[in-house]
């Protein structure tokens, strides 16, 4: 019998149960087809495959009426009070997904400069490359010099030994990811891959799934005027199962005038950078070596008894999830790193 997966709530510290989509299917399927059948393991993650589930479950019509539209988003657990769209013009799952939501007022943001805030609604855990840290975890979830790419020299040496948060997303979730930090983009480059699903059970399966999924990474200048002071920071989108595409689209203001991302721009903290286009899917944010400091309730939660996870770090220890909001403080520069 496939265990149960559980979070924390971090606005009440309570233990929740995650509704797994498809559980049992996806890890039928990939564990079949990588045990036994490597090209049909091949031809599951393939984009073409992903696209075709992403049609298949977020482009059927799901009612025009309000009273459809409300019972689906019930049944994910969507507030659709939080939407900028009318709740009848999200009448497919697709839109339902993309949704835009009023996060000037929904999400409110800690507006000290040293703060590092959440990138997206999602699951957090976080750990170091440094070996000597008490939460190097970073082998169950993906190979360092992969996820950065082998052929970035100057980024691995940048973040060597640093630290890392991950965030997970579910399907449920409001899609849009945020910039985490305030910023120059110094480098922004795609990673061709596979299309794993970041289901729980699939990540502990499977090795290193993050680092082998396609990916697109943006480096900033956070030690720039206006900026966070944090140093260089990654932040890593990854593509999953059923994400037909990752869209650049950063807004200096709401959702207005998006732009695609280039070198030099200056991205401004909590503002919207990019969209998972659909399905559930990850971000991860690397941070050089000294320069950030989690905030303590998600440290001390990765370890909590109480709490039934599918992760864990070596040797079979527990690592809980901590669900956190887009544009939450998630970590703060350390002092030394500001002056």
């Amino acid at each position: 019998m496939m265990r149960k997966h559980q979070y924390i709530e971090r606005t009440t510290s309570r233990v929740k149960t995650e509704t797994l989509y498809h559980d049992s299917i996806v890890n039928l399927i990939y564990s079949q087809a990588l045990e036994n059948t490597p090209f049909l393991f091949k031809t599951l993650t393939s984009s073409r495959f992903s696209k075709f589930l992403g049609f298949l479950n977020y482009d059927m019509l799901i009612g025009s009426s309000i009273s459809g539209v409300r019972k689906f988003a019930d049944s994910l657990g969507v507030d659709l009070s939080e939407s900028l769209d009318t709740p009848e013009s999200l009448n497919t799952a697709r839109k339902m997904f993309e949704r835009k939501i009023r996060y000037w007022e929904t999400r409110p943001m800690h507006l000290d400069q040293a703060v590092i805030v959440s990138p997206a609604d999602a699951k957090i855990l976080a750990g170091s490359f440094c070996t000597s840290s008490v939460i190097f975890i970073k082998e169950k979830f993906f190979c360092y010099e992969e996820l950065l790419g082998k052929d970035k020299p100057r980024w691995l040496s940048a973040f060597a030994d640093g630290d890392f948060a991950i965030f997970r997303l579910t399907p449920e979730k409001y899609h849009y990811n945020h910039s985490p930090v305030s910023g120059e983009v110094v480098d922004i480059y795609e990673i061709e891959g596979s299309f794993l699903p970041c289901n729980p059970g699939v990540v502990m399966s499977l090795a290193m799934p993050f680092s082998k999924n396609r990916r697109v990474v943006t480096i900033l200048d956070t030690d720039v005027e206006g900026g966070t002071r944090a140093g260089l920071v990654a932040m890593i989108e990854v593509a999953a199962l059923m994400i037909g595409d990752i869209v650049q689209c950063y807004s200096e203001e709401r959702y207005d005038e998006p732009q695609l991302l280039t070198p030099g721009m200056f991205l401004r903290k909590g503002q919207p950078k990019s969209l998972f286009r659909p399905g559930s899917s990850t971000d991860i944010l690397i941070f050089q070596k000294g320069k950030i400091t989690f905030s303590a309730d998600i440290m001390k939660n990765m370890y909590r008894p109480d709490v039934q996870t599918r992760f864990a770090e070596g040797f079979g220890r527990p690592l809980a999830e901590t669900e956190v909001a887009v544009r939450s403080r998630i970590a703060t520069v350390n002092e030394r790193s500001i002056l």
